[in-house]
């Protein structure tokens, strides 16, 4: 077995979230792996300009769509308009995902309900809606974007965790469903990486160094980090895995 198994040609890869961060780089990995790509968000035009950069960058075919996890109707036109561009669609990576830093007697309802419906809802939206065009085509590969924070967490964490928790175990549970039809679900738990979500973090002094403190490695990651994991979960390299929850995380989670 060489090389060739990690290869994504003639394969379609669906990255929700992937205008930007984790998922731009992602998306950049598995083009550069072979793969045709859409990028889906709620910005089409940030959507779009991901997009450019990554077919400028690897040479493949791409595609820009606005969409809206959270909203059924939406994720429906998204596999549609990939289907009727592509013809098929092989991997999903579930990555849309918003954080509310607030201790629990703080946050808002609404707030508390925004994370759990954008980061667990829009994963179940999406899943079931891909999931079934894989399930009837006997093949596919979905990766879920769930967090070091499913397994530990910080103060002022509690809506996220509990988000990145449940989509833990949403992947285990589909993963046993859909294993007799040759669809695998797994998730990737990244730590600390330099995104723009993880901006304040990263002009935090204080938080900054607590955070580093934590990691063994002594640094956030860099979103490229996260790009061959993501080929590993969708190429055939990973054909006998499926219900696993990688952690990427500089060590965090092993002290």
């Amino acid at each position: 077995m060489g090389l060739e198994v990690f290869r994504l040609d003639n394969r379609v890869a669906v990255v929700t979230g992937g205008s930007k961060g984790l998922g731009e780089a992602m998306a950049t990995a598995l083009a550069e792996a072979g793969a045709s790509i859409v990028i889906a968000s709620r910005n089409l035009e940030e959507s779009g300009q991901a997009a450019d950069r990554i077919h400028a960058s690897t040479g493949r075919e791409t595609l820009a769509l606005r969409a809206d996890v959270t909203r059924s109707e939406e994720v429906e036109v998204l596999a549609g308009e990939t289907v009727r561009r592509f013809g098929r669609v092989d991997i999903l990576v579930n990555n849309a995902g918003i954080n509310v830093r607030k201790p629990l007697l703080e946050i808002e309802d609404w707030e508390w309900e925004s994370v759990i419906d954008v980061n667990l809802n829009g994963p179940m939206l999406c899943s079931r809606v891909f999931g079934k065009r894989m399930v009837e085509k006997r093949s596919g590969s979905i990766i879920n974007l769930a967090s070091m924070m499913g397994f530990v967490s910080i103060p002022g964490r509690s809506a996220y965790s509990a988000s990145k928790a449940g989509l833990i175990g949403m992947t285990r549970a589909l993963a046993l469903e859909w294993a007799p039809y040759n669809v695998r679900v797994n998730a990737l738990c990244p730590g600390p990486f330099a995104t723009p979500m993880n901006k304040g973090l990263l002009q935090n002094k204080e938080t900054f160094d607590f955070f580093v403190s934590r990691i063994p490695m002594g640094r956030f990651g860099k979103p490229e980090e996260l790009g061959g994991a993501a080929v590993f979960l969708a190429s055939d390299a990973s054909s006998f895995v499926t219900g696993a929850t990688l952690l990427i995380d500089g060590g965090w989670t092993v002290q």
